[in-house]
């Protein structure tokens, strides 16, 4: 993947926004009024995708524009395969579409196991985030993956045998979800 962005050249007030709705929510708890800054945000689906031909997990490398913004030097993260809740229909459905899209694997939704769902951005948004897992082979990629539209993902591979030592090398930036399913993966199936 090349890097197409280097600095950031501006931090503004976001008008009109497609994906998120920042809020002001005024509340009371234990009694005393308070005030949180939150926003509004879509659930969604990330899945834990196994190649066995490969015996290597199949995770998204990509651009990530709050993260360069965070740390200055680097925005490129290693996620699992993941996407937004942002259709009327099942999420193990949207599940596969986000495969296909990202990863150019074309999967039954039927062997789309769910594991579990927990809550994202738990300070400003608190989205839900279901997490699935399946397996897939070489003879099921049907395209190079990549994403729509404006995305630019990169398809990396992570070897079983090396998703260990991936999982705390720090000089990957990674996803909490990405952890987290490798770790369902080796008390579970491996």
């Amino acid at each position: 993947m090349v890097n197409k962005f280097t600095t950031i050249e501006n931090i503004g007030k976001l008008d009109n926004p497609k994906f998120i709705k920042p809020m002001k929510i005024d509340y009371t708890y234990k009694g005393e009024k308070k005030v949180w800054e939150a926003v509004l945000s879509h659930d969604s689906v990330s899945i834990i995708l196994y190649n066995k031909d490969k015996d290597a997990f199949v995770v998204v490398k990509q651009m990530r524009i709050p993260v360069l913004n965070a740390n200055k030097t680097n925005g490129v993260t290693y996620e699992l395969c993941a996407g937004i809740v942002d259709k009327d229909k099942p999420k193990v459905e949207i599940a596969k579409e986000e495969v296909l899209e990202e990863c150019g694997y074309d999967i039954d939704s039927r062997s789309i196991k769910e594991i579990t769902s927990f809550y994202t951005s738990v300070g400003i948004s608190g989205t839900r985030q279901t997490l699935y897992y399946a397996e897939c082979d070489d003879n099921m990629q049907v395209n190079n993956g990549g994403g729509l539209h404006d995305e630019d993902i990169e398809v990396i591979y992570i070897p079983v045998s090396e998703a260990k030592e991936f999982m705390f090398d720090q000089k990957y930036q990674k996803t909490p979800g990405l952890i987290m399913g490798f770790y369902w993966f080796f008390d579970n199936i491996k």
